[in-house]
């Protein structure tokens, strides 16, 4: 049936039903939610064992500040990131999998963001026990410059260069949404 074809965009040319869309959105998202769940459950883990090791006491009252907030946003982000899991199970077979992809890609794009802001604050804790809190400020506002970049801007430069692009781009066919 035509009428149940994706016609979202001239520019996709995948021959798929909106429902085979979502499964194939669905797919790609936990393929990346399982590389990113991983890193951020480890990091987690690393942070929990961090106060029970003998020198905690030795940082200063600031720099326990921000373990807790690296520890809270690691929290945060691990919750985040496996959201979608439990979305899932909720959602599972009511025939929703428009509503669960939506969810799961905002989920996933805040569980990104507080993944980045927990690195970061990972950053300056380490950096500020090893050279001080003025080289702990460098490198973190080096690693969230980092993050934007690879993550934020470079995706969004890339994608206004192939919309600029137009018909020259050679592999259109091949663009995923």
């Amino acid at each position: 049936m035509a009428g149940d074809r994706n016609d979202d965009s001239p520019e996709d040319q995948r021959d798929e039903t909106r429902a085979e869309r979502m499964d194939r959105n669905w797919s790609e998202l936990l393929q990346e939610l399982r590389v990113t769940q991983t890193g951020v459950q480890v990091l987690s883990g690393l942070l929990l064992t961090v106060p029970f090791q003998q020198r905690f006491v030795q940082l200063t009252a600031f720099q326990r500040r921000v373990y807790l907030v690296a520890f809270l946003l690691a929290t945060v982000s691990t919750g985040l990131l496996v959201a979608p899991v439990s979305s899932h199970r909720l959602l599972f077979r009511k025939h929703e999998k428009d509503v669960l992809v939506g969810l799961a890609d905002v989920l996933a794009k805040l569980g990104l963001t507080t993944l980045a802001l927990t690195v970061t604050m990972v950053v300056f804790l380490i950096v500020s026990v090893v050279l001080g809190n003025a080289a702990a400020a460098v490198a973190a506002a080096g690693a969230l410059v980092m993050f934007a970049g690879g993550w934020l801007v470079l995706p969004l430069v890339v994608l206004r260069r192939a919309t600029r692009g137009g018909s020259q781009r050679p592999d259109r066919g091949n663009r995923r949404s």
